[in-house]
């Protein structure tokens, strides 16, 4: 369902940036309180509304195109008009239960991962369990060619649903695919039986998406993967399915969260995707969530999201190696290409038991000649940090609100936070859509590359 009218302008009505209170002396701000460095800065906020404006609907992912960013929602999606990003506008409000809602775009097309078992494919569902085989779990289509008014044109029902697709296009452009990354397989679950070591890669026709499909389920992992069982790290995940691939299609490479794994594979072929390396780190890392390249191709940074992105772990506890990112250099050539590990990253600031905090979804800031990623840590906001020496990583920006609730743990914070044309943004869980602004000599040059479209896990080369 589509919402419009006068309940969508009221639900657009902009909200004016808070101004930015000092730090506190012991560097935790208290409810709601925003706290940045000097050069990053909040130009705008959109809060949650209508079927989405609930604690338990959380905001998610986002992908762009042109003027809109599209957002993601357990409930749904959101299209927002970014013209003028100091003051954004809701235009379409798109009601489709089945979280996560992980979102990506190409041209009249938008893609919806479901991952919670339904009643139905259709967005009039209702949560059903995965015990009952009639349920459904999978890919969404919907036609964009209006953005104020999205149409539902198809779904695809993958084994154990799609808790996050990657998208990739084809090199003539008549298809593109979809790499749908599972997991938690369990032998009463009758279309997510395990092992689960797979993908499933759907095909979709450009000029006839109603007729998308599965066209293959590659086992990535023959010999079943980490089997998770490591004494000193109890959090270590075993395998069972991937949570995140990104690809750069430019160099036909693709990097694999893969739980307990960490992978590198080359996709010459879409349709049969190779791997060529894997990488596992069972001291500290417990569960493998999300990769980003450099622009080189030459780096690949991987998430670790330990407690699954529930729990507080960005204090002294939990140290500065657990729930952090894992740099990796990329050495050698072809099908010989290696892994080797350089660095951890953490945000250096500590935040409260009761905020959920950990390594979660960014991307690359386009400087030429050097590496920065702008990167969602939930509670523990937005940073901006430099790894163009992947053995000395360092932070060079942040924001971030005080903890959602000063006496329980809840889940909130960013839950994405992505550079496009010239702004930061970020998708709150609980505080909706959040527009920043980074000035900064070291990253002014980001502001000349201009993109059509982003789809974050599916990166590009920037200038040139």
């Amino acid at each position: 369902m589509v919402l419009s009218g006068a309940a969508l302008v009221a639900a657009s009505t902009f909200a004016a940036a808070p101004a930015v209170a000092a730090e506190p002396a012991d560097g935790i701000p208290g409810v709601d309180q925003i706290v940045s460095s000097k050069n990053l800065r909040q130009v705008a906020n959109l809060p949650k509304s209508g079927p989405f404006a609930p604690e338990n609907a959380l905001g998610t992912d986002m992908a762009f195109q042109g003027d809109y960013a599209f957002v993601g929602n357990y409930n749904g999606f959101d299209i927002f008009d970014i013209r003028h990003p100091a003051k954004p506008k809701r235009v379409a409000q798109v009601l489709c239960p089945g979280g996560q809602n992980d979102i990506s775009v190409h041209g009249n097309l938008l893609f919806l991962s479901t991952d919670s078992s339904r009643s139905n494919d259709s967005c009039e569902n209702v949560s059903q369990p995965a015990t009952v085989k009639e349920s459904w779990e999978g890919v969404k289509i919907f036609d964009i060619s209006d953005v104020r008014n999205p149409k539902y044109v198809a779904s695809v029902e993958n084994d154990c649903g799609s808790h996050t697709h990657t998208l990739v296009p084809e090199k003539g452009n008549k298809n593109v695919y979809l790499y749908s990354s599972s997991y938690a397989p369990s032998a009463s679950f009758p279309d997510c039986q395990p092992p689960h070591d797979k993908i499933s890669i759907v095909k979709v026709p450009l000029r006839d998406p109603a007729s998308a499909k599965v066209i293959s389920a590659p086992v990535l992992f023959p010999d079943g993967g980490n089997p998770g069982q490591n004494p000193s790290n109890p959090d270590l995940s075993a395998t069972s399915g991937c949570h995140d691939i990104t690809v750069y299609p430019k160099l036909d490479l693709a990097a694999g969260a893969c739980m307990g794994d960490g992978i590198l594979f080359d996709i010459s072929n879409r349709e049969k995707p190779k791997v060529i390396e894997r990488v596992r780190d069972d001291v500290n890392f417990a569960f493998w969530h999300s990769a980003t390249f450099n622009n080189r191709g030459d780096k690949v940074i991987f998430t670790d999201e330990l407690g699954g992105g529930g729990g507080a772990t960005c204090n002294a506890k939990i140290g500065d190696k657990r729930g952090a990112n894992g740099i990796y250099d990329i050495v050698g050539k072809g099908d010989k290409r290696k892994l080797v590990f350089r660095s951890y990253f953490k945000i250096p600031r500590p935040q409260k038991d009761t905020e959920n905090c950990v390594a979660h979804n960014g991307s690359l800031i386009p400087v030429p000649g050097k590496d920065i990623m702008v990167q969602a840590w939930y509670q523990g906001g937005v940073s901006v940090f430099d790894f163009t020496d992947s053995s000395k990583p360092k932070e060079i920006a942040f924001w971030e609100r005080g903890p959602f609730s000063d006496t329980e743990l809840k889940t909130a914070g960013s839950w994405s936070a992505y550079w496009y044309n010239g702004y930061i943004y970020s998708s709150d869980i609980q505080k909706g859509f959040d527009v920043l602004r980074l000035d900064d000599r070291r990253t002014d040059w980001a502001k000349l590359q201009h993109f059509d479209e982003l789809n974050v896990q599916t990166q590009g080369r920037y200038f040139g």
